[in-house]
């Protein structure tokens, strides 16, 4: 199984359908479990939340609302792909095929996640990753990674603050993808560079 995040910055991008066809293609012989970034929608929560002054909480949860939106505009681009929340559909069970997570209130009540900015899309697609005994996370970007610790990674704003923590409670073989590399993109291979901390 692998879990593969599509960064909310390719929301407008020709990329962003080229990327949905070839993981439905793949999907045909692995499962693959799509996370959605939070795109344009997490980005009205954050100037909302600046112009109205709301807490931590509710943007934390509107944020969750903002990537189930944006996985919603990712399966109407790919509509033979299974919706799922996480832990309550069946949808995981599958051998083969191409799912996308919808977060949802579910995830509010989990302690280990954190109701603030610094646990974004590419720490709770980790999560998701660790939950599910996922073989591999891929996290698809539009920045180009120069390095490949964490630490480094989460100083220059690629990941965020808390992806070194939950990776150091359970490590996943992790990936940074840029967003145009097709021809480097191997499911059944290794990665480039795989991510530590």
């Amino acid at each position: 199984m692998q879990v593969i995040k599509i960064g909310g910055s390719l929301y407008n991008t020709p990329e962003l359908k080229k990327w949905l066809e070839l993981l439905y293609k793949a999907a045909q012989y692995q499962h693959i479990i799509v996370v959605p970034g939070g795109g344009p929608y997490a980005d009205t929560v954050r100037s909302t939340q600046t112009q109205s002054h709301f807490s931590e909480h509710h943007a934390h949860h509107m944020a969750l609302l903002a990537m189930a939106q944006y996985g919603l505009l990712l399966h109407s681009f790919v509509t033979q792909s299974e919706l799922f929340y996480f832990p309550s559909d069946e949808a995981i069970t599958k051998q083969n095929g191409l799912s996308i997570w919808l977060p949802n209130e579910q995830l509010l009540t989990v302690k280990a996640i954190e109701r603030s900015w610094s646990v974004t899309s590419d720490s709770l697609a980790l999560w998701l990753a660790q939950q599910l005994n996922a073989d591999q996370l891929c996290l698809i970007k539009r920045v180009r990674a120069r390095a490949s610790s964490i630490k480094d990674l989460s100083e220059a704003g690629i990941v965020d603050e808390k992806f070194a923590d939950f990776y150091q409670q359970k490590p996943v073989e992790s990936y940074i993808q840029y967003y145009q590399d097709f021809a480097s993109f191997n499911l059944a291979s290794k990665y480039p560079k795989r991510l530590s901390l």
